[in-house]
Order: structure tokens, then sequence, then C-alpha cells
């Protein structure tokens, strides 16, 4: 009798520690990611805007209770600058950030978006547009079109261009090889020069061998980020664009899969993203510019009235062009004329 009690009791204890784990794997479950993203960007490992995106990554998952787990890859992890939008839109990786005018073919409208050359530098006007004027919802229709959800842009400094050789007037553009994808290029071609859609990535390499004789960057940060004074020294004074406005992107499949609190804790930290970038990328400018400058980076001569004039020629007729490449693009720049009235 005692030998059958406890072989009960041995049998009660073994079906309660089952229990017990199972309600344990359960709740492991629970807690574990229900989504598990992968977010595609523009910046090496270790530059200064590759830690934001890290930050933008950790808020995602803050914010979600872990329920939405996000894994950063960097420039050429798997993912290439001009493969990002598509990558998004397959699949292939959940979350991008792409720089638009590399992708003026797929996505005409991130053209525009991105700032025309002579845009705006007031991020007072441009948080307008994109909020008040209609621009965030003709961009959700836009990406929204391609299988993309369209989430709160960021905006960066101006857009400068490094050359190998100083530029003493606007005719020192004829003939170079600038690296400048999209509009940017586009408006260098009306000065002369020969523009060349390369990486971010690549800037280096191709100004030491002599692939380009220059390049824009993002912003000063970029170059400085690049060491890209190290085989260019010279900076001309006119920025391409006052400002420059990115998005953040996601694969519409896999936002459908979150619930509506989810969806609003992701659009939260891209809204805190978009704070930190325009918060930190003012100081880091400032910063950038007296690094290279120690390192031995001359500006160009002040422009001439001439130059001045021959700089903004160079960047009226984009707005038409723009304009009749699709429906989105034209009424971006409805807007924008709009505003001229």
């Amino acid at each position: 009798m005692l030998k059958t009690l406890l072989k009960v009791k041995k049998q009660l204890v073994a079906s309660s520690l089952a229990v017990a784990l199972g309600a344990g794997a359960v709740a492991t479950s629970a807690h574990a990611a229900d989504q598990n993203w992968r977010f595609a960007n523009l910046y090496g490992r270790g530059t200064a805007f590759g830690e934001i995106y890290e930050n933008l990554a950790k808020n995602i998952e803050t914010n979600t209770d872990g329920a939405v787990k996000v894994q950063v890859l960097y420039s050429g992890e798997g993912v290439g600058t001009t493969g990002i939008l598509g990558a998004v839109k397959s699949g292939l990786v959940t979350m991008g950030a792409p720089f638009q005018s590399m992708h003026a073919g797929e996505l005409p409208a991130g053209v525009v978006e991105i700032g025309l050359p002579g845009g705006t530098d007031d991020t007072d006007e441009l948080h307008e547009l994109f909020y008040d004027k209609g621009w965030g919802e003709i961009l959700t229709e836009a990406y929204g079109s391609q299988g993309l959800v369209w989430l709160d842009p960021y905006i960066q400094p101006p857009v400068y261009i490094i050359t190998k050789e100083p530029i003493n007037s606007v005719e020192d553009f004829k003939g170079l090889k600038i690296r400048a994808p999209g509009a940017y290029g586009k408006f260098l071609r009306n000065l002369g020069a020969s523009p060349v859609s390369l990486a971010w990535s690549e800037i280096y390499t191709s100004l030491s061998t002599g692939v380009i004789d220059g390049s824009i960057g993002s912003n000063m940060i970029d170059h400085r980020d690049g060491n890209h004074v190290e085989v260019a020294k010279y900076m001309y004074r006119l920025p391409l664009a006052g400002a420059q406005v990115l998005p953040i992107v996601v694969n519409r499949n896999a936002w459908n899969k979150l619930t509506d609190e989810q969806k609003e804790e992701v659009r939260a930290a891209t809204k805190t993203h978009a704070e930190e970038q325009l918060t930190k990328s003012k100081k880091w400018e400032s910063e950038a510019v007296a690094e290279m400058e120690a390192k031995g980076l001359k500006w160009s001569p002040e422009p001439s009235e001439a130059d001045k004039k021959a700089w903004a020629a160079a960047g009226a007729g984009l707005w038409d062009e723009y304009a009749a490449s699709d429906e989105y693009s034209k009424r971006l720049i409805d807007v924008l004329r709009a505003e001229q009235k």
C-alpha cells in the first residue's frame, strides 16, 4: 500500500512539474519577439548616423515591450545602398532608411521629397510642408502604391561638394566626374559636370583612385566620417540643397502583422529618431567642419554674383522636369508652387 501511495505521489509531482514547465514555456513564448525585423540603412558601423539608427532599433524594441525585435544591417551588410528600397518592398528586409536619390527610377517622388537643389533649410517650413501642407498624405500614397508604409521623415543638414582640385568659379565644374545621384546629378550636369552614382561606402576609394573628381555627401558629417578630406581637400561654398528630408519605410505585409498599439509605438519611435537626427546633426555638423579644417580642408573663394546666378539657373528647370515624371511628384511640386504665390 505504501509503495502504491509513493508511486501515485511521484506521478502527481511529475505531472505538476510538467504543467509548471508548460506554463513557463507559454510565458517565455509570450515574452519572445512576435516580430523579428531586419533594418537596412545607409551607413557603416561606428559612424555617427549609424549609432542613431541603432537607437531607433532599440526604441522600437523598448516601446513594443520586446514584441518587435530589430536587427540593424549597416551599409554593405547584405543590402547595398541602391538595393534598400527594393529589399523592403520584397520583404528581404523589413524596414529601411533609403537615400531617395539612389532610387529615382523606382520612386521619382522620393527625389522631390528629399529636397530639390535650392530648397529651404528652415526646419519649421519643412515641418509645415510635411504635416500641414499635405506632403505627408501624398507621400503616404506614393510609398503605399509600392507596398510600403511611410513613417516619420527626418531632416539632415545641407549638402556640399568636396573636390580634389579647387573650384574657383562654377566654370571649374565643367568636365568633372562628381558622385551626385538623382536631382543633384542633374543639377551638376547643368553646370557641365558628369554625375556618377555611387554608394557612400565607395566614395573614398573612388576619389583616391581618380574614378571621380569630387562628391556630394548627404551632409558634412558624411564627408568627415568617410575621411574624404584625406583624398579631396576642397569644399565649394554654395550648398546644393539647404537640407535633406529622408524617410523610414516598412514592408506593408510586416506592418499589417502589428497590433494597432504596436503600430503607434513604432511611429512614436520614429518621431524620437527624427528629433535625435535634427538635434545631433546640427551639433555634429560644426564639429565635422572643424575636424576637417584641422586636417587641411580648404574652402573655395566667395562665389561671385555671376556664379550665384549660374548656380540658381542650374536648378531652375528641375521643378518642371520632376513634375512631369509621375503623378505624385506633380502633386508635391504643385504644393511648392502654391506656397510661392
